[in-house]
């Protein structure tokens, strides 16, 4: 794009993990990278190992996140302070209250990120995955001719104020949720707090997986470290449960009754393309979101490629299994079909599904081939009940099954559907479909972007990230209520 003058940050807003108000002449020698997001977007938060990424490579860039309460949910505004905290980010936040920036910088969706040279002008502008592909050749040329001239800032800019730390306790973004029904245990990926959390179906924790602090360590439950986990799947016979470290593009799996936490997948760093597979930890992966056990393999859904890899649990081979890695909805063999962000899957015991986020669509795959059940193309995003060939959802983070049905978190919908594929009827089963948090009968309630979702003793539990909670739905009574975690 055309280079043109940024726009200033307008006085009286709010600043946080900074000691001052900024303005573009104060980053006058650095490039800057203004991230248009929300604390409760599930895309914003998959972006965020390419960020991390960004910021390792180019120690001297400045990230501004900007967030604007109209668009933030209701969990959040009024309460960035604590967001902030529990982010655990360290880089200068804007609170634009009055709406200002975004049409400043002709942002219409988040995420957006925009760059800004050293010299003060707008030379890109971003929204979606593979942000680090984009940006990273633009930064390095932006980096280079400003050193060339001598006009290049080194160093990390000061913010004279130690950022904002996270609190103990609660949950912080919880993206997925999974249970040991023999051994009467939820496992909740507390993500944004980087850890598991193990509870039993009334809320007391039994014991925490990992640190709390972002990081790569394998070790006890204690020394170990995630960053920003997700898919959970538990293998009861083995008393092995298998956790998608999206942050570290790594398979983790935690054993008892050693309480070890071990890498059998993904080398920590992202793989820009996918390859063919090889010795779990001698391949880089690129952000697993998901995960199921089926005859001895485990299967991973790699957003990052936008592929379904598997992996031989007897031997840690990994490998592509469905999608060619091109970014779409097509049906075919597994080789041809294409997905688009896929961010679930679970099995019946005989194939698999996939909720396919970026396409608003759910994908089987049986017998060498990818069908759409719902979604036939990446327009038909929406909030519709009936036939499956016809009903449409928006952006599903979350599948699972039980007893011959299929239940859909349908994120951006703020909804959980269920959709039978003997009648090919797509119900909502719980949420109103406002965006929201509100307990009561199941048509009432609200959530707030729902990512994952178990069956435990008969009870549905929810992991309603946008809330930062486990919703708990009753499908004898219809009555949605809040799990209350406690020691």
């Amino acid at each position: 794009m055309k280079p043109t003058a940024a726009p200033d940050f307008p006085t009286g807003i709010e600043w946080l993990n900074i000691d001052r108000p900024l303005s573009v002449r104060d980053l006058s020698g650095r490039i800057v990278l203004l991230s248009f997001s929300t604390f409760a977007c599930s895309n914003c938060m998959r972006l965020v190992p390419e960020i991390r990424q960004l910021e390792e490579k180019y120690p001297d860039l400045v990230l501004i996140e900007v967030h604007s309460p109209g668009f933030e949910s209701g969990a959040v505004t009024g309460n960035f302070r604590e967001a902030v905290r529990r982010t655990g980010v360290d880089h200068p936040v804007v609170i634009d209250h009055d709406h200002l920036l975004w049409p400043a910088f002709g942002v219409r969706d988040w995420p957006t990120f925009v760059l800004i040279d050293p010299a003060g002008n707008v030379v890109g502008k971003t929204t979606g995955e593979g942000l680090y592909g984009r940006l990273n050749l633009n930064i390095e040329r932006i980096a280079r001719e400003f050193e060339q001239r001598g006009q290049l800032e080194r160093g990390r800019l000061q913010s004279g104020t130690a950022p904002e730390t996270a609190r103990e306790g609660g949950l912080y973004q919880p993206g997925k949720i999974t249970a040991d029904n023999a051994g009467m245990r939820l496992f909740i990926s507390d993500s944004g707090h980087h850890r598991i959390i193990v509870a039993d179906g009334e809320g007391k924790i039994l014991e925490t997986i990992g640190t709390g602090a972002a990081g790569n360590t394998d070790g006890s439950f204690n020394e170990a470290a995630f960053y920003l986990p997700e898919g959970l799947v538990f293998d009861e016979e083995a008393d092995i449960l298998y956790v998608a470290d999206a942050g570290n593009h790594a398979i983790r799996q935690v054993t008892w009754p050693g309480r070890r936490v071990e890498t059998i997948a993904g080398t920590g760093l992202l793989a820009p393309s996918p390859g063919e597979g090889g010795p779990g930890t001698g391949v880089a992966l690129n952000a697993p979101w998901d995960l199921a056990l089926l005859g001895g393999y485990l299967y991973v859904v790699m957003a990052g490629f936008n592929q379904v890899w598997r992996m031989d649990l007897a031997t840690h081979e990994i490998e592509p299994y469905a999608g060619s890695g091109r970014e779409a909805l097509v049906d075919g063999p597994l080789e041809e079909a294409a997905f688009a962000g896929p961010a679930g899957i679970v099995t019946d015991g005989e194939v698999l599904y996939v909720a396919d986020s970026g396409a608003s669509a759910i994908r089987r795959i049986k017998r060498g081939m990818v069908e759409a059940f719902i979604g036939h193309s990446p327009e038909d995003f929406g909030d519709l009940d009936t036939i499956a060939r016809m009903a449409r959802i928006h952006h599903p983070m979350g599948i699972a099954y039980r007893e011959g049905s299929l239940y859909i978190a349908d994120t951006y919908n703020h909804k959980i559907k269920q959709f039978d594929p003997g009648t090919g009827w797509v119900l909502t089963w719980v949420g109103s479909g406002d965006r929201g948090y509100r307990d009561g009968l199941s048509g009432d309630a609200r959530l707030n972007e729902p990512s994952g979702l178990v069956d435990f003793r008969g009870l549905w539990y929810i992991a309603d990230t946008g809330n930062h909670t486990i919703r708990v739905y009753d499908p004898i009574r219809h009555v949605v209520s809040t799990l209350t975690l406690w020691k």
